[in-house]
């Protein structure tokens, strides 16, 4: 694909992507179920498990869907959730002008999450809870849908996040109810590791902030460095902690470790680490190649970091090509939008819920959730909910492609293939996107 500029409709990657922590975890969270601390203080989750699947009701629910949001109006996340809220509103006009599920108009009932400071999640899930929402569109933030999953889950209803990333949900125990149409780190790390590995590296030195989010991602992508035939021995893993005052000792490290490539998985420290890369010689500016993923790949990296210093660093961060009709679509929904991000995750969240609840013939949140990783694969292709709707009717079963691409669902409730922005920053310090990876499947 040719070099494109990441115009004002990617531009959240810059404004946002040092808290797409929040996409991701926090370290208050490392307590879900399946983490694990190792000796070292490094904590780890794990994904080798059987997902719980969930189960339908003896008897069916026609009463009209409701689908509440819980997106970020309030908070560190607030600027992520104009598109979420767009792409949610679309896709309930969408439905609708289509002919609703069973028949039935489908309302949208909007909520604020607020963020892991606040009890707005809990506030908005007790209303949305009362009003009778069988699913519910949210959380961006992963810490926040921590807070809120066992309550969303053990009432029956459909928790569909559009952003979280965390390793965490594959094995929460969730009844079967908690779904995302982000794709988990277990795929950015085939992303990232695709890149590096076909950029020709042969050692090296992956430097990972301590939380679920850095360790896991580190791990798969150690995991994947080496299947791609790098030798272990020539890759160094480095887990660091995020609020230590400096990181001379990691990157002397590293120095000594004399690699041709370096990942950086963290935050908005990355900033201090790039710099002190550079202080050594190390830096992507110097020659090395660095890169880094979703959590810091982002113009605001480039605004704490002085130029040139990140010319030439790569990374990636999911990523959809979503068109210019899309983005088209969604100002007219709102248009004050700038800033497209996670939208197609939200706006593909809603139809598979709709187009699930139509395929159980019920509206009941257990009826939906049993439904929903069927109609994502294995039948016949379908791009919209009016060229769905009637094939579900007519019993076919169908595998909904939508705005967000092939969705092929896992048994966890999550994409099986995930699509990643290939970014690089140039000498101004300012980030493009050159290509997309897709990988899974």
């Amino acid at each position: 694909m040719a070099r494109r500029s990441l115009v004002r409709a990617a531009a959240v990657l810059g404004a946002a992507s040092l808290a797409l922590a929040a996409c991701t975890s926090d370290n208050d969270d490392s307590s879900a179920a399946g983490d694990t601390t190792t000796a070292a203080g490094e904590t780890t989750v794990s994904t080798d498990c059987t997902p719980e699947e969930a189960t339908p009701g003896d008897t069916p629910v026609t009463t009209p869907l409701k689908v509440g949001t819980l997106l970020p109006d309030t908070g560190s996340l607030a600027f992520l959730g104009p598109p979420m809220v767009a792409g949610a509103q679309l896709a309930i006009n969408d439905v609708n002008e289509a002919g609703g599920v069973l028949g039935q108009p489908v309302e949208l009932i909007p909520g604020d999450s607020g963020d892991t400071t606040t009890d707005t999640a809990n506030a908005t899930v007790d209303r949305q809870l009362a009003a009778g929402t069988q699913a519910i569109i949210g959380a961006a933030s992963s810490s926040v849908s921590l807070k809120v999953i066992d309550k969303i889950t053990s009432a029956g209803v459909v928790m569909f996040s559009p952003a979280n990333t965390s390793d965490q949900f594959v094995c929460y125990p969730d009844k079967g109810q908690y779904f995302r149409t982000a794709p988990t780190d277990v795929l950015q790390a085939q992303a990232l590791a695709q890149l590096i590995s076909d950029d020709g590296a042969q050692r090296v030195s992956i430097l990972a902030m301590n939380d679920p989010y850095g360790t896991g991602l580190a791990a798969n992508l150690e995991d994947n460095l080496t299947e791609a035939g790098i030798p272990s021995d020539q890759v160094q893993k480095i887990i660091y902690d995020p609020n230590a005052q400096s990181f001379n000792a990691e990157i002397d490290d590293i120095k000594n470790f004399a690699p041709d490539a370096v990942a950086v998985i963290g935050f908005e420290e990355s900033a201090k680490i790039i710099t002190r890369m550079h202080e050594v010689g190390i830096g992507p500016a110097d020659g090395m190649a660095v890169y880094g993923v979703d959590g810091n790949m982002g113009n605001a990296l480039g605004e704490s970091v002085a130029t040139p210093l990140l010319d030439t660093m790569q990374g990636t961060t999911p990523l959809t090509d979503v068109g210019a009709e899309f983005q088209q679509r969604l100002t007219a929904v709102n248009p004050t939008l700038i800033d497209f991000n996670y939208a197609g995750e939200s706006y593909d969240a809603v139809i598979v819920t709709a187009l699930a609840a139509e395929q159980a013939q019920s509206t009941a949140g257990r009826d939906i959730a049993a439904n929903i990783n069927s109609v994502t694969k294995d039948g016949t292709v379908c791009t919209s909910y009016a060229e769905c709707l009637p094939l579900v009717q007519a019993g076919t079963d169908i595998d909904y492609d939508g705005i967000t691409g092939k969705l092929d669902f896992t048994d966890a409730g999550e994409p099986s293939i995930g699509s990643y922005g290939k970014l690089v920053f140039d000498d101004q310090n300012t980030l493009t996107t050159e290509d997309f990876i897709v990988v899974g499947g």
